[in-house]
């Protein structure tokens, strides 16, 4: 009799050992980190997101590796104003949307003159009223600002380019002001790529510019000439001849 008691009372004992190990072995489990996926929201393309990549493909990232900020989800392609003016690139999506996206560290390709981003003022433009770098040989002229049409344009405006948006151009690059001479021309009737400025000096300068005009019947009187750009702001150039 007191031999079956102490084995049931050893049984008892041994079994409450396993449970206690059952029991500490479950606690160990419930106490390890859970799986990365089992509580991260999804990534979405929406302002604040991070982005990392570069003009040849950009994913969606945690924001403790991104390069960039997404700034805003615009219309594709987005329309005047549909990004921030300090976007650095502009990224394809999906679903007839792109998202404007800045870097988080210099340099910053949409700063003015840069030549990424929005086209902004202080951007330097071609005549097929694409951005250039200013650094670079290639550009037309200088944006003062950036409007829907060229009827907005601030005064100082010295031409245009573009339909919408329109970029309007002051001072620098091959802009022309009053004063300014350029070569001969093939024809009076010229695109603006083919009138050419050059140094009042030079030898292949054959007149002065005198105004700008809608019509040539608005010219100075001291104009001898004047050019028909097709598609300018200020289609009639006046000129006054500097060689015969």
């Amino acid at each position: 009799m007191t031999t079956g008691l102490r084995t049931a009372v050893s049984l008892a004992v041994a079994a409450f050992g396993v449970a206690g190990v059952v029991v500490l072995a479950g606690t160990a489990v419930r106490t390890e980190p859970p799986a990365p996926d089992a509580t991260r929201a999804p990534l979405r393309w929406e302002p604040g997101a991070c982005v990392s990549g570069s003009g040849a493909g950009y994913v969606l990232t945690p924001c403790n590796g991104g390069q960039y900020e997404v700034l805003a989800v615009a219309a594709d392609p987005p329309g005047h104003g549909g990004c921030p003016d300090d976007t650095d690139d502009v990224v394809r999506i999906g679903d007839g949307r792109t998202a404007c996206v800045r870097s988080y560290l210099d340099p910053h390709l949409g700063a003015p003159g840069a030549g990424g981003g929005m086209l902004r003022a202080g951007d330097c433009v071609a005549l097929d009223g694409r951005e250039r770098p200013c650094a670079r040989q290639g550009w037309y002229g200088r944006a003062l600002a950036i409007e829907r049409r060229a009827s907005a344009c601030p005064s100082g405006t010295l031409d245009t380019v573009g339909t919408g948006p329109v970029a309007c151009l002051g001072a620098g690059g091959q802009v022309l002001d009053r004063g300014m001479c350029v070569a001969r021309p093939a024809d009076d009737t010229v695109s603006r790529a083919a009138i050419t400025r050059v140094g009042c000096r030079s030898r292949g300068a054959w007149a002065r510019v005198t105004s700008f005009e809608t019509r040539p019947e608005s010219c100075p009187k001291s104009s001898q000439r004047y050019l028909r750009a097709r598609g300018a702001y200020r289609p009639v150039t006046c000129l006054r001849l500097v060689s015969k």
